[in-house]
């Protein structure tokens, strides 16, 4: 793995070089830490979240909490994310802690895609980006909960048990305390999703020095595209839900529809999600799940916009 490293750092020398300027590497690297110091603060308190529920909270509490029936639960777990202030990368262990603790995976993975974009700080930060519409904080909260409540469903109708990896930790000693299990959970969990992190950041800085403004601009006139497109920079972007509301309104030559549409897929499908998501999940889950989010969460955007509009 490593003899593969350096190659790919050796090659990239010697052919990529002299094709950078020095102004796309410092805008590179500016994206990519601000990506990772953006996310990482979540990242920790999801891992710290989900350990605490692995380790202190007994099964039986999701039990009652829960409905019974999973095509119960799954509105009621999408809901649940309107309490969670965190961004996606805090979602994902957290998810992953309540599959630990029995919670149906449909009702886990619609938890997964509400909580980062209909939790009161996203909701707030939205409010204050868009000031005087109130619209667009109604329509970002009906869309995300719609795309989530659907994607859950579905997932509990076609969903298979071998897509998903469940995610696993290292049993801690008998002999130890709740304490020593919870610190063993979360240095697991963060070592093991801080990598998955640091690609998907580097892969969404290289995609936002790639693209040139000009072509962005030169699509925002035409219905269809405009929504797609920036469905699709949402993806590649991968800005935190906390603060995707305030470039959403930066983009006042697009519609309402289409920055709706920015703002209800970052949340649930980004390049640093997908990576996290695979990581945590398995990639056989990463393939099926992230495409049925992305249709889902366009379609019902479009919808939800031509109403507002």
């Amino acid at each position: 793995m490593f003899g593969v490293l350096a190659v790919v750092l050796v090659g990239g020398r010697i052919w990529l070089a002299p094709h950078v300027s020095a102004r796309a590497l410092d805008a590179w690297s500016t994206i990519f830490v601000a990506v990772c110091v953006q996310a990482l603060p979540f990242l920790v308190f999801g891992v710290a979240l989900s350990a605490a529920i692995t380790v202190f909270v007994p099964a039986s509490v999701w039990r009652r909490v829960l409905p019974r029936r999973t095509g119960a639960a799954v509105p009621v777990a999408g809901m649940m994310g309107a309490v969670l202030p965190g961004c996606e990368c805090a979602s994902v262990p957290v998810a992953g802690g309540l599959m630990a603790r029995g919670v149906a995976p449909a009702a886990a993975l619609t938890f997964l895609l509400a909580a980062p974009a209909i939790n009161p700080v996203v909701l707030v930060a939205t409010a204050v980006a868009f000031p005087g519409s109130p619209e667009m904080v109604a329509g970002r909260f009906a869309a995300s909960l719609i795309v989530a409540v659907l994607a859950g469903w579905t997932w509990l109708l076609v969903g298979k048990g071998e897509w998903i990896k469940a995610p696993s930790r290292p049993r801690a000693d008998p002999a130890a305390g709740r304490l020593e299990a919870f610190g063993q959970a979360m240095r697991h969990d963060v070592m093991h999703a801080g990598g998955f992190l640091v690609v998907g950041a580097a892969a969404a800085a290289t995609i936002n020095v790639a693209i040139p403004a000009d072509r962005v601009d030169a699509v925002a006139g035409i219905p269809v595209a405009s929504v797609l497109l920036l469905a699709l920079l949402a993806v590649l972007m991968s800005i935190c839900s906390e603060a995707d509301a305030f470039v959403a309104a930066s983009l006042s030559q697009f519609s309402t529809t289409a920055r709706l549409a920015f703002l209800v897929v970052g949340p649930m499908v980004d390049l640093k999600l997908i990576a996290l998501q695979a990581g945590f999940f398995g990639r056989r889950f990463a393939v099926r799940f992230v495409p049925l989010t992305f249709v889902l969460a366009v379609s019902v955007s479009a919808l939800v916009g031509g109403v507002l509009s």
